[in-house]
Order: structure tokens, then C-alpha cells, then sequence
């Protein structure tokens, strides 16, 4: 029988296959075995004459040599098909690891490069009003700002340039990025009176 998958990845099935055929040549050997048993107990090697050197006439001495035939064959072919399942399994396995190899890099190669293509961020929320314009954005505490309107990390000096971008954007929906568990975030805000203080909280 030609090795399953001869010029493609084993797969499962065919190790499924190889262990089927592995167990109908043990079925066909344990019949073999039953068959010489069944001929008063010969086995692989009890002589087949008798003391005169004579063929025994109490055996069917066909049956027992195409029993012992068949039996040698049939290890043959079991040693064959056990180093075919063998083999099949080592190169089913060495393909897993192959492939969780790969994905774990891929995996490490994407968050790599999300981290290059995140932007510099330049200031950090530490804290959210309920209730607030802020809040009411979606804006969460450890959201780091990447971007406020007009305002990013390139041209950021210090806090005055949000309060003063926030005072011309009263009532006006700004955009806001945010960096949020290593990912980006846009937030739409809309400065404007509220009970409390300022116009974000």
C-alpha cells in the first residue's frame, strides 16, 4: 500500500487510515493464530511430520502452512504499517509545532507593529466627572491622548493648548484619539456647560 498523502501534508485522516489498516492485519493475524490452534495446537514451529518423518495426517497440513505463511506476511506488512503510522504521527506533530511556531511569531510580528504605528501620545486622562462631557464621550481614566482637535504630541507645549482649543470648541464636537490597552481610539467630544466644572470634566 503506497504511503497516505505521498507529495502532501499528512493529515489526521490519514493517520486514521494507517492505524484502520494496522488493526485489520492484527484482526487477520490473531485469525491465523486461532487457525493453527484450531489444527490440535500447532503453532509457528511444532514439526508438521510425524517420528517416522512422515506428513502428520492428524493436521490439514495446507491450512497450517498457509496459516504460518500468512502470519509471516502479515508481521511484514504490520512492521510496515507501524512505521508508517509512526512517521505519519512525527510529521503530524512537527507540523502542530511548525505551525504554533508561526502563528505565536505572526502574533508577535502584529503587536510589534502596532505598537511601531501607534502615534506618540501626549497627555493621560486621570480622571472622568459622571455625568461630564467627558464621560458622556466614552473618554475612560488611562486613556492616553494622542490627539485633541488641533492639538497632538508635535505641537503640544503644555495643558493651556487644550483649554484653549476646548474654550473655541464650545458646543462643536472635537475629535479625540486615544490609546486604550494598546489600541487607537477615536472619541467624539463636545466641550459644553455643565453642573459641574469646566467645560469637559
Amino acid at each position: 500500500m503506497a504511503e497516505p498523502g505521498a507529495g502532501r501534508p499528512v493529515t489526521v485522516s490519514d493517520v486514521q487510515q494507517l492505524v484502520r489498516r494496522k488493526d485489520e492485519i492484527e484482526a487477520q493475524i490473531k485469525a491465523c493464530y486461532e487457525l493453527l490452534e484450531g489444527q490440535k495446537g500447532v503453532g509457528m514451529h511444532e514439526p508438521l511430520v510425524d517420528a517416522e518423518g512422515f506428513p502428520r495426517s492428524d493436521i490439514d497440513l495446507y491450512q497450517v502452512r498457509t496459516a504460518r505463511h500468512n502470519i509471516i506476511c502479515l508481521q511484514n506488512d504490520h512492521k510496515a504499517v507501524m512505521k508508517q503510522v509512526e512517521e505519519a504521527l512525527h510529521k503530524l506533530h512537527a507540523r502542530e509545532k511548525e505551525k504554533h511556531a508561526k502563528d505565536e511569531a505572526e502574533a508577535l510580528a502584529e503587536a510589534m507593529s502596532q505598537k511601531q504605528s501607534l502615534p506618540q501620545a501626549f497627555a493621560k486622562v486621570n480622571s472622568v466627572s459622571p455625568g461630564s462631557p467627558a464621560s458622556v464621550s466614552g473618554l475612560q481614566v488611562d486613556d492616553e491622548i494622542v490627539e485633541f482637535g488641533s492639538v497632538n504630541a508635535n505641537n503640544f507645549q503644555n495643558l493651556q493648548n487644550i483649554a484653549t482649543v476646548v474654550q473655541h470648541s464650545e458646543g462643536r464636537p472635537l475629535s479625540v484619539t486615544v490609546i486604550r490597552g494598546g489600541r487607537r481610539v477615536h472619541v467624539g467630544l463636545t466641550p459644553k456647560r455643565w453642573a459641574g466644572k469646566g467645560l469637559l470634566g
